[in-house]
């Protein structure tokens, strides 16, 4: 049994204090005794804290890894399997010896593109986002204890991690895109992005349909939906596969433990809060065991929005992953993080409306002629619209937009004009018609009333032929709005 590799800086022991008890709590998933499990954590820590040494002297951005404790826990799946190959087996949980043994374990370690869905999103983040993703989500640690451990402002943490969210939807829809399918599957695949985005609404037929009967959708569906709590379970499976749901109740009830509300003798003091926060889990980890065994079963629990679409084009662009940072016994606070947040966030934006500027008019002369007629001053705009391009192709593109009014409303229309040519296609959230480069938007049955201050957030696949600049000319129920 080999030595734990000594820290070697402030920072790695702190790596170390943060990351043990994740590594030895799934290596005792993994094996039949305490005794076998430290000696299986042993290793794993060993091997594992190599692997990250060995990234931190690559060139950056040229290998995509995952965050420390994802790269800790493969690395325990990773010497599990060394042993079943090394006759040691019998060392091991007998399911996970099944496990190893089979198609599902291989995927882990086949083509890239084969791979999970949610392993390859995680990868392609980057590290900081993605690390908050994990501790919040899988390790169940409250925001201000994240906040606290990756240096951020706590204050501003749940819409950080809100945020996240959104981006490990578009690299999740993006891996779904890389992935080989078949015309069927790809004929869905932007109706799947699409339709996870919206949390009201019953699943189209035809999709519900694909779903029960195709698994690496189902599992690109537990992957995109953002709503409902099933990115645990998702992000769990697709990292370390077997024990996912296992490792993650583990998980909960040592950050509960932590928290002072899972002792056993302070079970009954636990506030309603609690009690539901921990139904909650307990639901959504049952509700994405079908991920794991028979995914496809899950998915009927998801809520989807329904579109009213054109034909989904199956015409796809391919891109590498993108490249994402990084690792026993004495808690120490982390260093800060400094890794800048993705550029290619699609997220909600707060309702926050930015009056566009007013024209200043000089004073009128001392004495101005009676027939004069001052100029009137345009009145400020009552709307503000952001647009943002998500994703483009050779010759399309995906973009979303986000408008907040001053005024509230009942019913809402968007009218916009492309400059090149541009045609919009698949949209969710709205329902589009387009005449020559003059496009409208109105409002679904769902999200006709708006609120004063409130957002009206809705997105589209488009094609182009040459250039994409962005839209202009936004007028809301013909209101001019401020665009930005």
């Amino acid at each position: 049994m080999p030595d734990l590799p000594p820290p070697q800086d402030a920072a790695e022991a702190a790596l170390f204090a943060e990351c043990w008890d994740a590594v030895l709590s799934y290596a005792d998933l993994c094996t039949a005794g305490a005794g076998t499990a430290h000696q299986l954590a042993d290793e794993a820590f060993t091997l594992g804290m190599r692997e990250l040494r060995a990234a931190r002297g690559a060139v950056r951005g040229r290998t995509a890894r995952l965050p420390v404790i994802p790269q800790l826990l493969t690395a325990v799946r990773e010497t599990a399997a060394g042993w079943e190959s090394a006759g040691k087996g019998h060392k091991l949980d007998p399911d996970l010896r099944l496990w190893l043994n089979s198609e599902a374990a291989a995927r882990y370690t086949g083509p890239p593109l084969g791979r999970p869905i949610a392993l390859r999103g995680l990868r392609d983040m980057p590290e900081a986002d993605a690390t908050l993703l994990w501790l919040a989500e899988v390790e169940s640690l409250p925001l201000p204890t994240v906040a606290r451990r990756l240096g951020l402002d706590p204050l501003t943490t749940g819409a950080e991690l809100d945020q996240v969210r959104v981006l490990f939807h578009d690299r999740c829809h993006r891996a779904h895109r890389d992935t080989p399918l078949d015309a069927e599957c790809r004929s869905y695949a932007r109706l799947l992005d699409a339709v996870t985005r919206s949390p009201g609404a019953e699943t189209p037929e035809d999709l519900s349909r694909h779903l029960a009967t195709c698994v690496p959708c189902a599992e690109a569906a537990a992957c995109l939906r953002l709503h409902g709590g099933g990115i645990p379970a998702a992000l769990a499976g697709g990292v370390i596969g077997w024990g996912a749901l296992a490792y993650l109740e583990r998980r909960r009830r040592a950050a509960e433990v932590r928290l002072g509300v899972g002792a056993p003798s302070g079970r009954g003091a636990r506030t309603e809060d609690e009690v539901a926060r921990g139904r909650v889990l307990r639901g959504s980890l049952l509700a994405a065991a079908g991920l794991l065994s028979a995914v496809a079963l899950g998915v009927s629990l998801m809520p989807f929005g329904t579109p009213d679409d054109a034909d989904v084009s199956a015409r796809d662009d391919q891109k590498p992953i993108a490249a994402p940072d990084t690792p026993h016994p004495e808690p120490t606070p982390a260093p800060s993080r400094s890794a800048a947040p993705a550029t290619t966030r699609t997220v909600p934006v707060p309702a926050s409306p930015i009056p566009a500027p007013t024209r200043t008019r000089k004073p009128a002369p001392p004495a101005p002629k009676p027939s004069a007629t001052p100029s009137p001053t345009p009145p400020p705009a009552t709307c503000h619209v952001a647009y943002h391009l998500d994703d483009e192709w050779s010759d399309g593109f995906q973009a979303s937009l986000h408008i907040t009014t001053d005024t509230p409303l009942s019913g809402w229309q968007l009218t916009w004009t492309f400059p090149d040519g541009q045609h919009i296609g698949q949209t969710w959230d709205a329902t589009p018609h387009q005449s020559g480069a003059r496009v409208t938007a109105e409002a679904k049955s769902y999200n006709r009333e708006v609120a004063a201050h409130g957002t009206i957030a809705f997105g589209f696949v488009g094609t182009r032929d040459g250039g994409n600049g962005a839209p202009r000319g936004f007028r809301l129920n013909g209101q001019p709005c401020a665009n930005g």
